[in-house]
């Protein structure tokens, strides 16, 4: 099979689609013809060696994708051969084939592209994990969501829709704030004006109540300053450049929390929590309540163009590469 593989992890130009070995399922796993595969600032991240863990070499990029099952392992009777499925590794994934124990398939819902959903899970596991587990967001309550037309912001503007939430969407161009509005935004702001923090004020003169915030950088204080009494500032990566600082006084003033979310961790040390937020993300997919927006779509070959547009934090959505023809 190919594969996108490098010998050590750098930039894009250090990987190469290689001929390497068919995966053989062992006892518990499936093995799935991969169709797509999602492309987040992680996974560019991750293929950098920018992360805070390094993989194993040679690596294998991607943390998603969407295929169909092919074969299985000994003992597995769920998924069967031929279903369309949804799965995380932590790499492997940019290949034809890939076996993951088969208790982690998902099916893919039917209203869903291999496209769409090979961009589904990462992003919206981690937006519900931040605004289920971690921030605690109640209906009625005001999410202000940095980066809103990306991956995870645009997923966070949907899941908080979905649990009842007033949001506003944060984003530095008219495309991108008309994207976060097509996603479900009640509002808008453009955060690349010097005195966007006005127009919180404005759109939220008591300061709002939750901040989903994958951006960091210099965005990262004024945002935090703009909570309500009680507000919940979620740290989900630093796509933005340098991790910030902040005054620690300023969550004394505020009585306010600044809350890690990290899905990896998360998701290892309590699956079952993951797997019933992920539940009921696919139940609001079915019920038309959550429908994922498409995001660039590259080919397999093009596996560079994909990792540099993800690394941008550029696009609309989330970045995928079509491994196979669907």
């Amino acid at each position: 099979m190919k594969a996108v593989i490098a010998d050590e992890l750098g930039p894009p130009e250090c990987y190469a689609l290689r001929e390497v070995p068919t995966p053989e399922p062992a006892a518990g796993e499936a093995r799935v013809r991969v169709l797509a595969a999602g492309v987040g600032y992680f996974d560019a991240l991750m293929a950098r060696g920018g992360y805070q863990v390094r993989p194993p070499l040679p690596f294998v990029p991607g943390s998603e994708f969407a295929g169909i099952v092919e074969s299985c392992g000994e003992g597995v009777q769920s998924p069967a051969p031929g279903q369309r499925v949804i799965g995380g590794s932590f790499g492997n994934v940019f290949a034809e084939y890939i076996c993951v124990p088969a208790a982690t398939l998902m099916p893919l819902p039917a209203v869903l592209s291999a496209e769409v959903g090979a961009a589904f899970l990462v992003n919206y596991q981690t937006a519900a994990h931040a605004l289920i587990q971690r921030a605690g967001l109640r209906a009625g309550e005001t999410l202000l969501v940095l980066g809103a037309a990306g991956g995870t912001g645009s997923a966070a503007v949907q899941v908080g829709k979905c649990l009842g939430a007033r949001v506003i969407a944060a984003a530095s161009s008219a495309e991108k704030r008309a994207f976060a509005r097509a996603a479900g935004a009640d509002l808008e702001l453009d955060y690349s004006r010097p005195d966007w923090r006005d127009d919180v004020k404005r759109l939220s003169p008591g300061g709002v109540d939750v901040i989903f915030d994958p951006v960091g950088g210099e965005f990262f204080e004024p945002a935090f300053r703009s909570l309500a009494w009680g507000g919940r500032h979620l740290v989900i990566g630093f796509a933005g450049g340098a991790i910030p600082r902040l005054p620690a006084n300023l969550a004394l003033l505020k009585g306010a929390s600044l809350v890690g979310v990290d899905l990896r961790q998360a998701a290892g040390r309590d699956p079952a929590m993951n797997a019933a937020n992920t539940r009921r993300l696919l139940g609001w997919v079915e019920e038309g309540a959550l429908r994922p927006p498409a995001g660039p779509v590259f080919d397999f070959a093009d596996f560079r163009g994909a990792l540099d547009a993800a690394f941008s934090g550029k696009s609309l959505g989330k970045v995928v590469l079509r491994v196979a023809a669907t």
